[in-house]
């Protein structure tokens, strides 16, 4: 059975000033599968992320979701079905873990649903239901990233838009990252668009990816080939990937 694209941006362009973060790009999501997005430092993979979910003004082209154009407002995007976990993890340090999570579930207005979905995101992380009263801001790295993106679950959505996940995380806790961001496409069937530096950890879990360079799409294939490809290589000018 052909799968459903849920998102497309068709042909967007976005300024800021008299710079051109994104030049006519064409990107789309499928559900159910996880999309890698790479590229060097300021190629336009994160303001990919912030147009669809109405963070970066679009100055020219069309987002659509399920075939339909919508303009991107981040209220109405969340009502829609799509989460953004931005970079830098953000999490309410001052707020305990199931705080921090009801505030993710802010659209469940039925207090029995909302309770049902932190259950089910701490199953989903054992490791913030033991130290569910326990303050964000006391967490590690690694456990406020668990946080965040158990957070950017409780609306249960139907695309996840994660924004550097591993950033600033140590090699052991970045596999466990990427083997929970496997675990949730798998488990919800959440299709996942990622912008992420680590290009082989990202690469092995998603079917697909899109190289940028210069707010432009240079390359899109499956990704093993894009990582056997020379692409990288030329757009990294022989930086490691």
């Amino acid at each position: 059975m052909e799968k459903e694209t849920l998102l497309q941006l068709h042909n967007v362009s976005v300024h800021y000033g008299g710079v051109k973060a994104l030049d006519g790009v064409d990107v789309s999501i499928d559900e159910g599968e996880i999309v890698a997005l790479v590229g060097p430092n300021g190629a336009g993979k994160s303001t990919i992320l912030k147009t669809i979910f109405g963070l970066a003004p679009i100055h020219f082209g069309k987002v659509l979701w399920h075939g339909k154009e919508i303009k991107p407002v981040s209220h109405e995007v969340v009502q829609r079905g799509i989460s953004f976990v931005p970079q830098g993890r953000r999490v309410f340090s001052h707020l305990t873990i199931e705080e921090n999570l009801e505030i993710g579930g802010f659209i469940v207005s039925d207090k029995k649903e909302l309770k049902r979905r932190i259950t089910e995101a701490m199953e989903t992380f054992p490791v913030l239901k033991q130290r569910r009263k326990t303050k964000a801001g006391t967490l590690s790295g690694g456990q406020q990233q668990m946080l965040a993106l158990a957070r950017g679950l409780m609306t249960e959505p139907k695309v996840l838009l994660l924004d550097e996940p591993s950033l600033g995380l140590a090699p052991k806790i970045v596999k466990e990252v990427f083997a929970k961001i496997k675990e949730i496409n798998e488990k919800h069937k959440t299709a996942i668009l990622v912008v992420e530096h680590n290009i082989k950890s990202l690469l092995d879990i998603a079917s697909r990816g899109y190289v940028l360079d210069k707010g432009k799409v240079v390359a899109k294939d499956a990704s093993q080939k894009l990582f056997e490809s020379r692409i990288l290589e030329k757009v990294f000018v022989g930086k490691s990937v």
